[in-house]
């Protein structure tokens, strides 16, 4: 178990975070979960067919509210509605609405239709302390559920409970808020790190993270997966079998990414009271065909968000800089710009002589506007 990503301020000194357990459901209480998916797709295609239809006849978008206060009408005419809690529908109608909302904001593509395996999860989004009692939460419609907490926690500070099914197995991931831990005003130790490709950090103390390129190494297998796939009838148990097998891959890809980057952050919050790092521009630069599979394996952006709530987590500070100039500028303290691609890996200085890897020197020039920044503010 261990923190997951997700992680805000929603008010004034309070940390949001998201702790997920396994969750071991009877056969019965299966049964009653991928029934409540069901229903949920179900509800979420029904929708989205509304807001398309009534869009195209009448040129004018639904929004919202207007689909929650149908509710009652559709628990009407679909008497089946009623098994799931009510809570739960309406947060199926808030993920299309903000489905919508990521695609006109160009963040996504259009909200497309769910089939069985695009739909494998549930949200309460009002929780209660009392859905807690020792090892077990309960599920509103479902009943008091096996959870196996592996480690503590308020369950007053639980605001939200969400249930997912994958890999073949059951999670409860538990939104909570905290305190914040009061921000140290000393700092005694500060860093600044670079992001890239061949090495995922280089620090500027000369610290090198590596990048293990856990995609590139599964992608064979990746593709040999979706070819036997391809060749399953569809409709088939067989069929089924193969996206499975196929989804369980993707799965662990993405734990072995996700594992390394928890261990990279942790090592750094609890070695550095200031962290400095880059403020890229990632959704421009995944436009570039050459890069883009390598910066999406990467994933600065799910990096810099472990360290942003394990800094304050911690009472550290996390400082985002421009980027601009970082790997050219020369940072033994002449300041020339010295221009190189991305094939020269040695910074050479031509004016003071320093020589240095060029992830290292845009490391320590991240850190130095990273303190300007910092004394700036105070």
């Amino acid at each position: 178990m261990r923190p997951l990503k997700r992680t805000s301020k929603t008010k004034e000194n309070e940390i949001v975070g998201v702790l997920r357990f396994r969750l071991k459901p009877t056969k019965e209480q299966e049964q009653k979960l991928f029934y409540t998916f069901y229903l949920c797709r179900k509800l979420y295609n029904q929708a989205l067919e509304e807001r398309i239809t009534y869009y195209r006849e009448k040129g004018i978008s639904i929004r919202y509210t207007d689909q929650q206060n149908q509710l009652p009408t559709w628990k009407q005419e679909h008497p089946e509605y009623k098994e799931v809690h009510s809570q739960v529908l309406q947060n199926v109608l808030q993920r299309l609405d903000q489905a919508f909302v990521n695609f006109f904001e160009k963040r996504a593509r259009f909200p497309k239709f769910k089939n069985k395996f695009m739909f494998r999860s549930i949200t309460y989004p009002q929780a209660r302390a009392r859905y807690f009692h020792e090892n077990q939460v309960y599920l509103p419609k479902i009943g008091w559920v096996r959870m196996m907490a592996h480690q503590p926690f308020d369950a007053a500070s639980v605001k939200i409970i969400n249930v997912k099914f994958h890999d073949g197995r059951w999670d409860v991931n538990l939104t909570y808020g905290t305190e914040a831990v009061v921000s140290r005003t000393e700092i005694q130790n500060a860093v600044g790190i670079d992001l890239g490709v061949l090495s995922l950090i280089a620090t500027s103390e000369g610290e090198f993270f590596e990048n293990p390129q856990w995609l590139q190494k599964s992608e064979g297998r990746l593709k040999r997966k979706q070819r036997q796939l391809s060749r399953k009838k569809k409709g088939s148990k067989n069929r089924e079998k193969a996206k499975q097998k196929l989804q369980c891959l993707h799965d662990h890809v993405a734990n072995q990414r996700k594992d390394h980057l928890h261990k990279i952050s942790r090592s750094l919050v609890d070695r550095y009271d200031l962290i400095c790092m880059e403020d890229l521009p990632v959704t421009g630069m995944m436009k570039n065909d050459r890069l883009a599979k390598s910066i999406a394996n990467a994933s600065w952006g799910k990096l810099a968000t472990y360290l942003e709530y394990k800094a304050k987590n911690a009472g550290k500070h996390l400082i985002t800089v421009p980027p601009h100039y970082t790997s050219q500028r020369c940072s033994g303290g002449c300041g020339t710009i010295v221009k190189k691609n991305l094939s020269v890996r040695l910074h050479q200085c031509p004016t003071c002589g320093l020589e240095i890897d060029r992830d290292v020197n845009a490391a320590i020039n991240i850190l130095h506007r990273g303190l300007e920044i910092r004394h700036q503010a105070s």
